[in-house]
């Protein structure tokens, strides 16, 4: 049962932030996207720019962002690189790794560019 309310508590963290953006005057390109490396929870565009989402909800944003990984960095990057290789500029594509925390309120954090931090 605990699963089966932490994949549905994802589910909708996932869809509140892909709201945020498209409110932001972004398009969501694609959700839960599956590259053979892993999977990207969020893509977005932003005119040219791709934006690639990783989304963690929690009780708080602090405990939310605990939960994003080294490893987790990694197969995120990669399952980038290989969404990337399909557009036109390849891995020239301007882009950015966005971490949207989700507390258990509903309020969404977004960390622009979290990963060169």
């Amino acid at each position: 049962m605990k699963g089966a309310v932490a994949y549905h508590a994802g589910c909708a963290a996932e869809a509140a932030v892909a709201r945020a953006y498209e409110g932001g005057g972004r398009s969501i390109a694609a959700r839960r996207w599956r590259g053979q490396s892993g999977e990207i929870d969020l893509i977005a565009r932003d005119g040219a720019d791709v934006i690639f989402i990783e989304v963690k909800q929690s009780r708080s944003h602090a405990q939310a962002a605990e939960h994003l990984t080294v490893r987790q960095m990694a197969r995120i990057y990669h399952a980038a690189a290989e969404f990337l290789a399909g557009e036109p500029l390849g891995q020239l594509t301007p882009s950015r790794f966005d971490v949207a925390l989700v507390d258990e309120q509903g309020r969404i954090e977004i960390l622009e560019n979290a990963f060169a931090a």
